[in-house]
């Protein structure tokens, strides 16, 4: 493959007969070149990765089955799958809100069709760095809230950590259940030129998308069943009933059949969606903050047959808005005493109160060392590159190479509050510059990194955009990480920004067998 000539491949093409599920049937095949001129027409390779094609053109070896499946298509046939995939999303209800769009805000789920293929080696490297970084990350909030070695050893700076808006003095000297402060994590990986998987961030207040996960997988199994089979993927199904299992895991002493609830801001929440889907599949109560009450450090769920006591709260709502008589007092989205009933150890609530500063981005760039002080290790993941602009050099270098750079607010997520340098204006660079002057703290800068491409489909023709990929981690008595993840998409053609809320996609991710 070049950068101006359509692909021509080798592959094996059945005479006549197909599998139920349309793909090539073992019939009598012959070698012959095919040249897919309409699929691969507009299929150019850029420099980055790709995860299907070699630098020389040629189709990586676990790619093969499925590109042999899709050139094996009529371009009715791959159409059709791909409406019946559209059309069992729009039936599913799966949607995300997309803030600040003029074509209104609630959407059909944005899903490509083509899922992407890791091989089991890269995903044991993954898996031995994630579960790393869990332990890592986890043993940090327990010193922080608690001696504060890592401060006084100056490892990681003090003001760095009593600067961040979401640590919580509250935390300091409270006995989480089986100290484990981040149960569910969903830390962001990217595959630079080099064929390398780092981590971009983690996101460890209440990470989202686990859902669009098992929902792309439900309909990928449907769309091509043969090929699922054909290619041992490996299964993600039961990531529902792992997590009922760490939070179980997690419950107070003495609760053996403990009530588990998931605590959502309500309809109106981007994520709404999931958060039913989750309760639903996991066999709990979805509650939100106007059905929980307290009394004597105790939390109930109001039900029609009078209160009911809970446990466990699986909470996506953020710390700010769990508790107004802690947090903010304007809120309406908790549930007053709540804090006090986990401080008291009542309840478990997770991810615990106060684990946002350990995904503060700022926070990140320390990330490298505090493995190192806790578990005494060196990365298996390596973190990007990271500018601190509380730092006089880095600032200044940042601030002449706006243009080139990438610079995020420290405590922001979806993809707000970042400048994407080589795709922004002169206006939109002076008023970030004004804004890095007046607080370095709240943004850190990172380069404008070219991570890797996908085979995405659009009509009957392949196109490569860039992707990103969110595995879940879950810690409870152990770790858990099921094979696969969120992989996301940029759809818009030359865009570096995957978020979902500001108009990216998914697609499937398959973990193969060797």
């Amino acid at each position: 493959m070049s950068t101006d000539e359509p692909v021509k491949l080798e592959i094996e093409a059945a005479s006549e007969t197909r599998g139920t599920g349309g793909e090539l049937a073992a019939t009598d095949k012959v070698r012959q070149p095919i040249e897919v001129e309409t699929l691969f027409r507009d299929y150019l390779l850029d420099g980055a990765f790709d995860e299907m094609c070699t630098p020389d053109g040629g189709i990586r070896p676990h790619y093969q089955a499925l590109v042999e499946a899709l050139a094996s298509l009529p371009h009715e046939e791959l159409l059709r799958r791909k409406q019946s995939a559209d059309l069992s999303f729009l039936t599913q209800g799966i949607t995300f809100t997309v803030y600040g769009r003029d074509e209104g805000t609630e959407r059909i789920f944005p899903y490509d069709l083509l899922p992407r293929l890791i091989t089991a080696s890269e995903w044991d490297l993954i898996e031995r760095g994630l579960t790393q970084r869990i332990a890592a990350l986890n043993h940090f909030l327990r010193d922080i809230y608690g001696d504060a070695k890592i401060l006084r050893d100056r490892v990681v700076p003090r003001d760095m950590v009593y600067s961040c808006k979401h640590y919580r003095r509250q935390m300091c000297g409270l006995e989480v259940p089986r100290n484990v402060y981040i149960a569910v994590v969903g830390s962001d990986l990217l595959r630079l030129r080099s064929g390398e998987f780092v981590v971009l961030e983690d996101n460890l207040r209440v990470p989202s998308g686990v859902s669009y996960m098992l929902t792309n997988r439900r309909v990928m199994k449907r769309t091509f069943p043969q090929l699922f089979h054909s290619q041992g993927v490996r299964p993600i199904e039961h990531y529902p009933q792992l997590l009922l299992n760490t939070l179980r895991s997690l419950a107070p002493e003495g609760r053996p059949e403990p009530n588990i609830v998931l605590l959502t801001p309500g309809v109106y929440n981007s994520a709404y969606f999931e958060h039913t889907y989750l309760a639903r599949q996991m066999g709990i109560d979805l509650v939100e903050g106007r059905d929980l009450v307290t009394h004597d450090n105790i939390v109930y769920m109001r039900t029609t047959d009078g209160l009911k006591r809970v446990d466990v709260i699986y909470r996506r709502v953020d710390d700010d808005f769990s508790d107004p008589l802690i947090f903010r007092s304007d809120s309406t989205l908790g549930c007053a005493g709540l804090f006090n009933a986990y401080r008291a150890g009542n309840v478990t609530v997770t991810n615990a109160f106060g684990t946002g500063l350990a995904d503060d981005k700022a926070m990140y760039a320390y990330v490298p060392r505090i493995i190192k002080y806790y578990l005494d290790e060196e990365p298996i993941l390596n973190n990007v590159e990271t500018y601190l602009l509380t730092e006089e050099k880095s600032r200044q270098h940042v601030l002449a190479n706006l243009d080139k750079l990438v610079v995020k607010a420290v405590g922001e997520s979806g993809g707000y509050g970042m400048l994407i340098g080589p795709h922004s204006s002169a206006k939109e660079r002076a008023e970030f510059a004004r804004a890095i002057e007046a607080n370095p703290r709240n943004y850190i800068a990172q380069p404008t990194l070219d991570f890797s491409r996908a085979p995405c489909l659009f009509g009957s023709r392949m196109e490569p955009r860039h992707v990103d990929l969110r595995p879940y981690i879950l810690f409870g008595d152990k770790v858990n990480i099921v094979p696969g993840g969120l992989t996301r998409v940029a759809l818009e053609k030359g865009s570096l920004v995957v978020n979902s809320s500001q108009g990216g996609g998914s697609k499937d991710t398959w973990i193969l067998e060797e």
